[in-house]
């Protein structure tokens, strides 16, 4: 395990495990509706969001738009001048342009459906130390004795361990989410079971 400020070049594979960092986007309630939701992003009956806060909503759109607006175009303009060159069955330029394309729609798709299902989720600071999303946490291995480690804990969509965010579908995520400062958990690693201490909870 390493501190906040590793880098993704110090991260083990084990250490991305245990933060998981991972996407989603199943069909659900829309972004506006979200904002209408508990704190906590969860819904009547529903359990498929993407969730996400303000901040990385606004992410999720600004890159949809660039893709529509700009790389799309950019691929279009490929294309067509790949197919400029004749024999489309052994121009390489086409076939990689056509691939480029597929790869900028897909994205364009998962995009949507990421913006269409997102929750909402606010980062106020948890007032029980119990752990929500949105609280920065400090926890400590207590199995490998290592020093103690503070993250913050926010939906799949915006995990990146390399600046200190676990997603709540995290093993880590899932062994502390609802617990409170002070108490000791287990969390299922690649190496195995490891005991963590919830050592301050904001």
């Amino acid at each position: 395990m390493n501190d906040e400020n590793s880098t993704k070049d110090e991260l083990t594979e084990e250490d991305l495990t245990l933060a998981g960092k991972s996407t989603a986007g199943d069909d659900s309630a829309s972004a506006d509706e979200g904002e209408d939701e508990g704190e906590d992003g969860s819904a009547g009956g529903d359990d498929q969001q993407t969730l996400v806060t303000r901040e990385g909503l606004k992410k999720l759109k600004d890159e949809l738009e660039e893709l529509e607006n700009v790389r799309r175009r950019e691929v279009a303009a490929r294309l067509k001048e790949a197919i400029s060159f004749g024999d489309l069955s052994e121009n390489s330029e086409y076939e990689d342009a056509k691939n480029e394309q597929a790869l900028v729609e897909n994205r364009i798709a998962e995009l949507k459906r990421m913006i269409k299902t997102a929750k909402i989720i606010t980062e106020k600071k948890s007032s029980g130390k119990i752990v929500k999303i949105g609280s920065t946490v400090t926890i400590q291995n207590l199995t490998d004795k290592d020093e103690p480690e503070t993250y913050t804990i926010v939906g799949s969509t915006e995990a990146d361990p390399t600046s200190a965010k676990i997603s709540n579908e995290s093993p880590i995520g899932i062994a502390i989410m609802d617990k409170e400062q002070g108490e000791e958990v287990m969390v299922t690693a690649p190496a195995g079971e490891l005991k963590y201490k919830i050592v301050k909870v904001s």
